[in-house]
């Protein structure tokens, strides 16, 4: 399976993107995720499908592949392209029919009926090209769009009117200018409506600026002299030498070499204070220099870089539809039918049981036709979906999926892991005791901890770096214990916590114990800080009404020395992996609960949380199993995180109580009489640019 990701143009509401859903999904296509806000289409193609025919597919359902394989060929064709220069090509002709509605303004000759019908005529010819083959199209696919019932008010109108003036009776049946006025206005909401949509982009577009910068590309000559020279950094390959200066952005994802820097990472971690970063620290593309200056080898280039990966999860988590989307999508599904009842029952009511004539009563019909608007129901989810993750990315939150940005609205729980969650995880060895020779243990721990991928052990071989290290013949690392080695003779080793050691002493007041054969030979202390922001933070979820948990791997009394000083209300400790799963599911069995953690260790926990919550500088299986990551190096976001996360809830909700009521309210009104078509296009069109603007509060309302 190969997996395609596609733009398509042309997308305005649901109802569009269930279309070229099933097109997709009866041409068999699996894991088919259409965002019509975005224009964003996903999916995997088997081996014996045709990306063109699948494009020309799409391109006939009166979409635009924009990267697709017959993508260039196409686009600059066609004379009318967008909603704008649709609106200013109609506008010019409606403008005219509709001066006798402002009063005072009275001109003879554009009272004549066969006047009216040459204005109209070029509105309804682009109106038709585009409403008009727009709803044949999605009527002969099954799923009929807002389109359909454009195309049928203004073709009632029109018709109505020509019947009107071909047989002399023009003053009873001149409704040019209701034909026209629906066909230029719904363009223009139309225009509206991409522009709003636009803006719930926003944060993503900012994210993708600096994607193509000039880097300064070091290279050598046969003499091994140095030369530099500028090229853009979309021609850059893995293993090229950079240099970059002060105030240079970081070309791609790359390993330093030589230098040391200030770096900001804000474009990642949307924290502004720079990073310092030395020799062999990676360097995140599209992060800037702010003094310093360095040599580096790119690492990762175009879609494999830390950057591009966000922004395609972001898109593709705005591509899943949450569970409170699934009742708009079922209803948007069976929207136009339904207005399309309505529209029947407005007009055979109104004539036949109203008395009222032929004339107002195809007006009123029409105006129930004009003033629905599915895309409003549509709109309302994934508009503040758009707006709450690209907000969350723009500050250092990646969400992987929009549910999980969903469920955070009942959250009751917070568990945290310790060691490199609440702590810094940054350990330097504080006092060791070896029971022989103290140069032979230190090469032994080494030996056993540079496989290891525990913080503690990271700080153990940085602190004692040996190069005549021992080559195991076996070693493994056993989750919740420690690493356990055997070398060539046959000598088994164990380096591990506590537990490892219970059975040959007491003193359990040390971090690592060291045993061979099961003989003890030493261990040793580290010493750990406690984050900086840990303290507010938890302050802040105390204050919201959560429960703060700390569960870990790590001693009773350490655990309730870190808790005591940050005001963590349950303390669980000494808990191996399963342990910490047990624990997870018995608290979700209680109340929805996010896990907070760092480590291989926390991995199973990360998954089995309602949402799992993983730090930046985490384990790669610790941020694979999260849902969520925080990526400015610590817990600074996690408010912001969860705010976020409840405040999109309560967006959505606004956005749905205002798609329904609109149309429960709008529609009797047409029905009845009390709105005219030309009245109702208009607010049919600004009705999405509401919700739009609601969702867009969501990038400057305060969350956290």
């Amino acid at each position: 399976m190969e997996k395609v990701n596609w733009k398509v143009e042309g997308m305005s509401c649901t109802n569009c993107a269930l279309t070229v859903d099933k097109f997709l999904q009866g041409k068999g296509m699996q894991q088919v995720k259409v965002n019509f806000v975005g224009g964003d289409v996903s999916f995997e193609i088997n081996n014996g499908a045709s990306k063109q025919e699948l494009e020309k597919g799409i391109e006939g359902l009166g979409y635009h592949v924009l990267n697709g394989e017959g993508a260039k060929s196409k686009g600059s064709k066609k004379l009318f392209r967008n909603h704008l220069q649709r609106f200013t090509w109609c506008i010019i002709f409606t403008a005219p029919l509709m001066l006798h509605m402002i009063p005072g303004v009275h001109i003879h000759f554009l009272m004549n009926p066969y006047v009216q019908l040459a204005l109209t005529i070029p509105v309804f010819v682009i109106g038709m090209d585009f409403f008009g083959r727009s709803a044949i199209k999605s009527l002969l696919k099954g799923i009929p769009n807002m389109n359909v019932l454009i195309a049928l008010g203004s073709i009632a109108a029109f018709v109505y009117s020509l019947y009107g003036t071909l047989t002399g009776q023009a003053e009873q049946y001149l409704f040019y200018e209701t034909a026209a006025a629906i066909i230029t206005l719904v363009f223009w909401g139309n225009w509206l409506e991409d522009k709003s949509v636009e803006t719930t982009q926003a944060a993503l577009k900012k994210l993708a600026v600096s994607q193509k910068v000039m880097a300064n590309m070091i290279a050598y000559d046969e003499q091994h002299q140095e030369h530099i020279f500028p090229v853009e950094s979309s021609s850059l390959k893995v293993g090229d030498l950079v240099l970059i200066k002060s105030g240079e952005p970081v070309p791609m994802d790359s390993k330093i070499l030589w230098g040391e820097a200030n770096v900001n990472e804000a474009i990642v971690t949307g924290e502004s204070i720079p990073v310092e970063k030395k020799m062999n620290d990676l360097l995140i593309g599209g992060s800037v220099i702010e003094s310093g200056t360095l040599k580096a080898y790119i690492t990762a280039v175009g879609e494999d870089t830390v950057l591009a990966n966000i922004l395609k999860l972001v898109r593709e988590a705005q591509t899943e539809k949450p569970p409170v989307q699934q009742l708009a999508d079922k209803i948007s599904a069976i929207f136009v039918p339904t207005v399309l009842s309505i529209a029947l029952l407005a007009f055979s009511g109104n004539y036949f049981f109203g008395h009222q004539p032929f004339s107002s009563s195809l007006l009123r019909s029409i105006a129930v036709l004009v003033i629905a608007c599915p895309c409003a129901m549509g709109l309302a989810t994934p508009a503040a979906i758009a707006v709450g993750l690209g907000r969350a990315a723009r500050n250092g939150v990646l969400f992987k999926n929009a549910r999980s940005l969903e469920i955070f609205k009942s959250i009751r729980q917070v568990v945290f892991d310790k060691t490199g969650t609440l702590t810094t995880g940054q350990f330097t060895i504080a006092g060791f005791h070896a029971t022989g020779n103290a140069d032979d243990f230190k090469r032994i721990v080494f030996s056993l901890e540079k496989y290891s991928n525990h913080p503690i052990a990271r700080a153990i071989t940085k602190e004692w770096k040996i190069k005549d290290d021992i080559r195991w013949s076996k070693i493994e690392e056993i989750k919740g214990l420690g690493m356990q080695a055997t070398d060539k003779e046959g000598n088994q080793y164990l380096a591990g916590s506590y537990k490892a050691a219970a059975a040959h002493t007491g003193d359990d007041k040390h971090n690592i114990y060291l045993l061979r054969n099961n003989e003890l030979l030493g261990w040793i202390d580290v010493s750990d800080k406690i984050r900086p922001e840990a303290a507010s933070v938890i302050a802040a979820l105390k204050a919201r009404g959560m429960t703060t948990i700390l569960l870990s791997g790590d001693r009773k009394e350490k655990c309730e020395q870190v808790a005591a000083q940050l005001g963590i209300d349950q303390v669980i400790a000494e808990q191996t992996p399963q342990q910490k799963l047990d624990q997870i599911a018995a608290f979700n069995a209680k109340a929805p609960t996010a896990m907070v953690g760092d480590g291989i260790n926390d991995a199973p926990a990360l998954a089995k949380a309602t949402v799992g919550i993983s730090l930046s500088d985490a384990s790669h299986v610790a941020m694979q199993s999260a849902q969520v990551v925080l990526m400015n190096h610590g817990l600074k976001n996690l408010p912001l995180a969860l705010g976020l996360g409840r405040h999109t809830y309560i967006t959505i909700k606004e956005n749905l109580f205002w798609a329904f009521a609109y149309n429960i309210v709008a529609i009797p009104v047409a029905a009845l009489g009390f709105l005219n078509p030309t009245f109702g296009a208009l607010v049919m069109g600004l009705s999405d640019v509401v919700l739009a603007i609601n969702s867009v509060r969501l990038n400057f309302k305060k969350v956290a």
